[in-house]
């Protein structure tokens, strides 16, 4: 969720731009993000052409063009036949009217092609903007004022956040689109969420930008505010030992290259973009063969697709706290500017993201994204061989990788996300988990006082850490040396020896399955051992072996709610660690276009359901990643970032190690230094 305050450190980064063209690149791609202009010619278009000004952009991003073509123009670009960039669209979702639009508007012709009003359940993601107003209302709200005065606090120390409400049953469409908006006590302190006001809430309509609801239910005490600020200007002694200054130099400069939007570097070439709402997105991600010499294709699209976060507090102020961080806030639109050697090395390279205000402006996120080459130590590979008589042979190689990083805060967590890629041939996605618990009220200063559920963890005096969730659903679309893939499973089965050919009574063995359909490749993972790939199974290696790359899970974690309750049909897109689906231009979000307020009836769960045929197909790979979190005292006042993250990782791919004739960097010599040991 988000807040005023995140909201306002959110803008803090963003400027609004001035109406001008930027320095157009050199060599364009089909899936380069809209411009700064043509944000601003789509903002033009649509206000010309409706006779009402009650309207706003809720998303405004680039209307792909169709799979095919963008592999023929990538073909025909690396062929040096330099072909016609595809005409460029925006897909637009807007409130006209109080009716949710559908637009595409076509920059060729300057024109809308396209305008289709969507009447099903759900609504777009929330604007900054409406959050805002809603933020301000409340404050200004008589009762609400009367019942801080109550509290006996101070109206001008408060800060409030706007919380979806979820779904809960009701077969009909709510017809408003509404928040609860939850406030919050200063007072000293910038850790706003250490310190909740419970008992209050003010539902607010968004589009009337009225208080429709409002209660004062109970009076818990707030927290104390002494030891929440986490700002080091605010830290007292003792303080904890200090390390001496460390940091990364590339005298030579960084060995990647940026062409508009493509980045090339040691044998990996890949397109990133930045959307508004899922943030970054990895296209086109091709790998060099030596030994082919050539460009091979790995992925032709990466991102998050939702980002789910269920609180488990069953009271009144908490139940319906359910997020879906990209649906309904906008993953990108709460990326934050990243601060040089704070959160990235003092060797990166940082790129800006463009998106659209309520009003259709564009904006900018600056330093949105960063580009670092990583050495921390790390080996690529290596052997030390004494078997040899006389004669000791020591090999090794340093592992530098490239990492591409965003940091996305959506109210109190802010996550770090990076895609890093390695010679090796492996592409491994991390998420870091950061920022702040939400937690609850409490009449409670000691553990031994409590004598029923409080659905958390007393942290500190009066203040409950929520249970909760985080599942990271990633949309990977691999084409594997070709589009046209198949999803094998493996699994490892334990055999007995019964013939005595062998003094070992067991040993373990693979059988392989290609899944047929999507139904045979819904996987639960960690009950048993299994290796999943996806390979090309028109191609092979030398020796057989159908070229591939294998998905290395990362911590496993699946949701512990039933089925029937009403945030897990929302996020039924997490019963399955895994899904792959055949290729559907149209499935993109994992939890449908429109999640506030949604009912579970267009995700990822319900898409699976047409059993399509995925063997010998252009499929796409889905994958969540989990995390149970029980807060402990360690993440007060602010959580030590926890991390997870998988790999794809190549297999039988290439002929041999790919890395094997890989040079090491150049050794480093620091004048006029020398190691001293205190």
């Amino acid at each position: 969720m988000t807040s005023i305050f995140a909201t306002l450190l959110s803008i803090s980064s963003v400027l609004l731009l001035p109406l001008s063209t930027p320095t157009p690149t050199p060599h364009p791609h089909p899936l380069d993000p809209l411009t700064p202009s043509e944000l601003t010619q789509v903002q033009t278009i649509i206000q010309t052409s409706f006779a009402t000004s009650n309207f706003t952009f809720h998303y405004v991003g680039l209307n792909e063009p169709d799979k095919p073509t963008v592999l023929s123009y990538l073909s025909k670009t690396r062929a040096k036949l330099r072909p016609e960039i595809p005409p460029r669209q925006s897909f637009v979702i807007a409130r006209i009217n109080h009716q949710t639009h559908e637009l595409i508007v076509d920059f060729t012709t300057n024109a809308i092609q396209s305008n289709k009003i969507y009447s099903g359940n759900g609504y777009p993601m929330l604007t900054f903007e409406e959050q805002i107003a809603a933020n301000n209302l409340t404050v200004t709200y008589a009762p609400f004022a009367a019942s801080v005065s109550k509290r006996g606090l101070n109206l001008a120390e408060i800060a409030c956040g706007s919380f979806t409400v979820g779904w809960y049953g009701k077969k009909e469409r709510s017809g408003r689109r509404i928040v609860k908006v939850m406030c919050y006590y200063l007072d000293g302190t910038v850790n706003l969420y250490m310190r909740p006001i419970e008992g209050i809430t003010v539902t607010v309509d968004l589009e009337k930008m009225k208080v429709v609801e409002f209660s004062d239910r109970i009076i818990v005490p707030v927290p104390d505010g002494k030891a929440t600020d986490y700002r080091w200007s605010e830290q007292r002694p003792p303080f904890a030992p200090r390390v001496k200054g460390i940091t990364a130099v590339q005298p030579d400069g960084h060995s990647f290259s940026i062409d508009g939007n493509t980045i090339k570097w040691a044998n990996w070439a890949f397109h990133l973009s930045f959307d508004m709402r899922v943030g970054p997105i990895i296209t086109s991600a091709q790998i060099f063969d030596i030994d082919k010499n050539e460009y091979r294709s790995v992925m032709y699209k990466g991102f998050i697709s939702e980002l789910l976060v269920p609180y488990m507090d069953l009271t009144e102020e908490w139940y319906y706290r359910t997020f879906f961080d990209a649906g309904e806030y906008g993953f990108g639109l709460c990326a934050v500017q990243l601060e040089p050697e704070r959160d990235c090395p003092a060797n990166a390279v940082f790129m800006d993201g463009y998106f659209s205000g309520s009003d259709g402006s564009p904006g900018t996120i600056k330093n949105v994204f960063c580009m670092f080459e990583r050495y921390a130590g790390d080996i690529m590979w290596r052997h030390t061989e004494g078997g040899i008589p006389g004669k000791v042979v020591r090999e090794a190689r340093p592992d530098v990788s490239l990492v591409v990083r965003m940091v996305s805060a959506v109210g109190n967590y802010d996550y770090i996300v990076d895609w890093e890629f390695k010679q090796a041939g492996s592409i491994k996605a991390t998420i870091g988990l950061s920022g702040l618990l939400e937690v609850r009220g409490s009449t409670y200063t000691h553990t031994d006082q409590i004598q029923e559920e409080q659905y958390g963890t007393l942290l500190a005096r009066n203040t409950l850490g929520a249970y909760h969730d985080h599942f990271l659903t990633y949309h990977l679309d691999l084409d594997v040396d070709g589009d046209a893939n198949s999803f094998i499973k493996t699994k490892l089965q334990t055999k007995r020896v019964t013939d005595h050919r062998s003094p070992r009574k067991s040993y373990w063995t693979v059988v392989s399955e290609t899944a047929k359909t999507e139904s045979d490749a819904r996987i639960h993972l960690g009950s048993k051992p299994v290796e999943l790939a996806v390979v090309n199974p028109n191609k092979k290696t030398k020796v057989g072996n159908y070229v591939g790359y294998r998905l290395i899970p990362g911590a496993v974690a699946g949701p512990i709610l039933t089925d029937d309750d009403y945030p897990q049909i929302r996020g039924a897109f997490t019963k399955y660690h895994v899904w792959v689906t055949q290729y559907n231009r149209s499935e993109q979000y994992a939890g449908g276009v429109y999640v506030d307020q949604s009912q579970g009836d267009d995700t990822l769960a319900q898409w699976s359901h047409r059993n399509r045929e995925i063997e010998n197909k252009d499929i796409v790979l889905w994958y969540t990643l989990g995390f149970h979190h029980v807060p402990s005292q360690e993440d007060f006042p602010i959580m030590p970032t926890l991390s997870s993250g998988f790999e794809l990782r190549p297999t039988n791919f290439f002929e041999q190690n790919p890395v094997l004739k890989v040079k090491p960097p150049k050794h480093v010599i620091w004048p006029n230094c020398s190691a001293v040991v205190d």
